[in-house]
């Protein structure tokens, strides 16, 4: 059984400018989404789109996944005006219908996990629905525009532990098989299943008010996945945490960064110790290539852009997990996987931003002590291992 997604996407966004594209928790927008569905069940993820910019970031960046796929989508398809089951309609055609279950995934719903997408995979390949869909239950009363109560007596208002509740569509996970689709040309028809989600993924993008509450919402649930268990392995970022995020250019280009050859020591100690040293920068350097191969570190990783989605499958790879990791990052982009390894820090120097979220603060600057410095903690930490 082929199991296909496809993640639309439009260029154009009214509510907010360039939303698919806007930095969350220091991922574009569309990469929450679409990282879950890397590491759920799906056979191939197409992210069906007008924007060129996004099809050229896909090819770059997710080299890696070879079910991620990038696919565009006609300009009529992507207007105001058109429906997603026009979109989904002209997505089935131009991959030939080859699939037997098309999930659809919203960009706008980033607190949607691998597990929501299986779930909807097993409702049609297991429980034998035909569709599915993804609901929230809410303990709310819902009344009509005349003034009378929907679902519940006024005069024996129920208690919240009494009250059954509504399942309400959230907008994140849709799933059929593919004749139900081009029988109903619908994204669910037939029996359908449905898929419970927390009651928080039922707010949806509009507002910039909306993107602070969610991103709050992200960052809090990251968070919660955090476990602290012996670390055995150091992830840095480069610009801001080897360096003090200054790059010196002349005619030739990129000419110089500082480094601080008290952090080599630090590393190699750590080495010798069992900690290995993994780097993932956002930048593509020479001067970068170079000082890691001199400093020995195999684990360097560069030109990565979606480092969460990257770190996650070097994770799988090494059969370890979050819980195992320490990561120092600097700015933004090093956010989502700040909120979620076992420990997580900054240098003295970094973004207030990230400093709010770190578990520590350090007391040294970058290209100033700061690995040096993480280095003798996580030494004193792993001690009682």
């Amino acid at each position: 059984m082929k199991k296909v997604a496809i993640i639309p996407l439009r260029k154009g966004s009214k509510g907010i400018p360039g939303k698919n594209k806007k930095k969350m928790l220091g991922r574009p927008l569309f990469s929450w989404v679409l990282g879950a569905a890397i590491f759920s069940d799906l056979d191939e993820v197409y992210v069906f789109t007008d924007d060129d910019e996004i099809l050229n970031f896909l090819s770059k960046e997710y080299h890696w996944a070879s079910k991620v796929k990038g696919l565009r989508r006609n300009d009529e398809n992507a207007n105001d005006t058109a429906s997603t089951e026009n979109a989904m309609l002209e997505f089935a055609e131009k991959i030939n219908h080859d699939f037997d279950v098309l999930c659809l995934l919203q960009a706008t719903s980033p607190l949607t996990t691998s597990q929501d997408i299986n779930n909807a995979l097993f409702q049609i390949s297991v429980e034998g629905k035909t569709s599915a869909l993804s609901v929230v239950k809410t303990h709310r009363f819902t009344w009509n525009a005349d003034g009378t109560p929907q679902n519940y007596d006024i005069f024996n208002r129920p208690r919240r532990q009494d009250f059954a509740g509504l399942l309400m569509e959230n907008g994140a996970v849709y799933a059929t098989t593919k004749d139900a689709f081009i029988k109903s040309k619908n994204r669910v028809s037939e029996t359908i299943g449905l898929v419970e989600m927390p009651e928080e993924t039922l707010m949806e993008i509009d507002s910039l008010s909306d993107w602070t509450i969610i991103e709050n919402l992200l960052a809090e649930r990251q968070k919660s996945f955090k476990k602290q268990e012996r670390i055995n392995y150091l992830v840095l970022d480069v610009d801001g945490v080897f360096t003090d995020g200054c790059v010196y250019y002349g005619a030739e280009g990129e000419l110089m960064k500082k480094f601080d050859m008290r952090d080599g020591m630090g590393l190699e100690i750590l080495r010798q110790n069992r900690v290995e040293v993994v780097v993932v920068t956002s930048e593509n350097s020479d001067l970068v290539a170079k000082r890691m191969q001199k400093l020995q570190i195999k684990h360097t990783f560069l030109g990565v852009k979606d480092k969460y989605s990257f770190l996650q499958n070097f994770i799988n790879q090494q059969q370890t997990s979050w819980a195992n990791l320490a990561y120092v990052g600097d700015d933004v982009n090093d956010l989502a996987n700040l909120c979620t390894v076992g420990w997580s820090f900054a240098p003295a120097n970094a973004t207030s931003i990230v400093k709010q979220q770190v578990d520590f603060t350090l007391s040294n600057n970058s290209a100033a002590g700061a690995i040096r410095e993480v280095c003798e903690w996580i030494m004193n930490y792993n001690k009682r291992f």
